[in-house]
This record gives structure tokens, C-alpha cells and sequence, in this order.
């Protein structure tokens, strides 16, 4: 795959960075596409969250079953949301705060700066939001910081 653009935050290493973006504490970043794709960008702000997918550049080793950063018992790397993964493909939801060229500004990031962007999609209610998900293993699990020493 090949980037369409670079997204940039104050989250330098990942031990600075937080589990998940719902616990960043709002930390706000900017989304830099690459010129040749600005076009797409067309009524993206139209939008309040957007998915951003980008590519694990910096992870550590993949292992199929580890303990995952909320929990201490090993699950299956697809039961979770670790960044050591076999596609290196991350995911997160971000508030989009506004759109300057080819600039998104966003909030409630928890990626590194410098993360190749994959790709960019909308996020709508309608067909993103299933009030009645389970959440299996995380069930009643409590958020926590990341466990020190864990990749």
C-alpha cells in the first residue's frame, strides 16, 4: 500500500502514547495529505469524526497471542487492538476539527507522529454505530495506563 499522506501529533515514542484515542485526552494533531490526492478531500468537512487507517511503521515484533495493553491475560492478536500486528494496519476515530488545503486538523489522536496515512473515510452514525455491540473480552475491563515494559 502506499501512503496518501502523513499524519502528525505530539506523540514522538510510544510510550507517550495513549491506548487508545478515546483516552488522549483530546491531544490534537493534523492530517497531511499528499497534493495528488487533495481532490478527494471534497466535502470531507462536512463531517464531524473521520476513520483514519495508517500503517503500524514502528510497532515491535508480532505475536499471535500476547497480553494486550488492558489486560494481563494473552488473547489472539485479532481479539484486539495491539499495533504488533501480521497486516500492520491501524485504525482510529478522530474528532475532525476543521480543514485548511490539505491539512485536516483533528482531535482525539492517539498515533505517532510521522504515521504513513493509508486512507481516510467518513464517519456516520447510521452505519458505523451498533448501540448493541458486545465487547467480549474487554466486557467491564476498566481503561488503564500501558503496563510498563509491554510492547
Amino acid at each position: 500500500m502506499n501512503p496518501i499522506g502523513i499524519i502528525h501529533t505530539s506523540f514522538a515514542d510510544k510510550s507517550g502514547a495513549p491506548v487508545q484515542g478515546a483516552q488522549s485526552g483530546g491531544a490534537e494533531g493534523y492530517v497531511e495529505v499528499f497534493p495528488e490526492f487533495s481532490e478527494g478531500l471534497k466535502d470531507i468537512d462536512l463531517f464531524t469524526h473521520i476513520y483514519l487507517l495508517y500503517h503500524f511503521d514502528r510497532a515491535g515484533e508480532v505475536e499471535l497471542v500476547r497480553k494486550p495493553f488492558l489486560d494481563d491475560k494473552p488473547h489472539g492478536i485479532f481479539a484486539t487492538r495491539h499495533p504488533c500486528r501480521p497486516s500492520g494496519i491501524g485504525l482510529t476515530v478522530v474528532r475532525l476539527l476543521g480543514r485548511e488545503g490539505d491539512r485536516l486538523n483533528v482531535s482525539g489522536i492517539d498515533v505517532l507522529d510521522g504515521t504513513p496515512l493509508l486512507d481516510i473515510k467518513p464517519y456516520v452514525t447510521r452505519f458505523d454505530c451498533f448501540p448493541d455491540a458486545g465487547e467480549g473480552w474487554l466486557e467491564g475491563k476498566a481503561m488503564r495506563e500501558k503496563p510498563s515494559g509491554r510492547e
